[in-house]
């Protein structure tokens, strides 16, 4: 989560010279080719049952990935994580099967809500930005059953494939926004080091992580996005949140805690 928020803020910073969707182009561009010379996707085996997560996954991260780069041109990047997140939270809800597991939710929920500007809606939201985010959070709870489904076949091999499926989708809708514009230097060296922080590293991760966690697990300890994304947008971008913010950064953070401490009960 750490990588991934860093490569957004470094990507954010390039907006003005090559706009959201050519970014989000560059980016899924070069990390398919980190990812596919790492993981060798090509010696995978896919079969007539294995191809349709593996699709879904790769369209979902690619669609997320979009969208959240053009909430990201709208909002500040804490706003538009704890936007996304409904994704995964709906994951962690409709999985849920203990009580206990429902107050970590209830309690992310309610630091979600405080980290929205519900009491003062319009101030600091853009309303569009904030449509393109929980789109985005849509995408991301696909993400997380599918890739799940998909990991389980190929293990760590499904990161690149899923991203040889997104860079076809996402890479021609780029070159269409911006053409030859996307293969300049001044873009292509950043464009490396957002592709490593955002693609390589945290898919490769992620892929472990859900092919060894259970989905609601998975999606309740990814509460804590929130709070690298505000803290790394304050940081790097100077965006400053409210104290009301922080507040609810802590109730995430305390969500996480209090499901991974409940996940390591339950294994024992």
């Amino acid at each position: 989560m750490a990588s991934v928020q860093a490569g957004a803020s470094i990507a954010k910073t390039l907006f003005p010279v090559v706009g959201p969707v050519g970014m989000v182009a560059v980016r899924t561009a070069l990390g398919t080719l980190i990812l596919c010379a790492a993981l060798r996707p090509w010696r995978a085996r896919i079969t007539s049952s294995t191809w349709r997560p593996l699709v879904v996954y790769g369209v979902s991260l690619g669609v997320m990935n979009l969208l959240y780069y053009l909430a990201l041109s709208r909002v500040p990047l804490g706003i538009a994580v704890a936007l996304e997140f409904t994704g995964p939270l709906a994951v962690a809800v409709l999985s849920s099967r203990r009580l206990i597991d429902f107050c970590w939710i209830l309690l992310a929920a309610a630091g979600l809500l405080l980290l929205l500007p519900v009491a003062h809606i319009g101030v600091g939201t853009d309303p569009v930005g904030a449509l393109y985010a929980l789109a985005a959070g849509a995408c991301w709870a696909l993400y997380i059953i599918y890739g799940q489904k998909a990991g389980a076949h190929h293990g760590a091999q499904t990161a690149a494939l899923g991203s040889v499926i997104s860079a076809l989708i996402i890479v021609p809708i780029g070159l269409a926004d911006r053409g030859p514009a996307l293969f300049s230097g001044a873009i292509l060296l950043p464009g490396l080091v957002v592709a490593v922080l955002s693609n390589a590293i945290p898919f490769t991760l992620e892929m472990f992580a859900l092919t060894r966690l259970p989905a609601r697990t998975f999606g309740i300890l990814m509460s804590i996005e929130p709070a690298f994304g505000a803290l790394i947008g304050y940081v790097y971008l100077h965006e400053w949140l409210t104290p009301v913010q922080w507040t609810a950064i802590a109730l995430v953070i305390l969500a996480s805690i209090g499901a991974t401490a409940s996940a390591q009960q339950k294994i024992r």
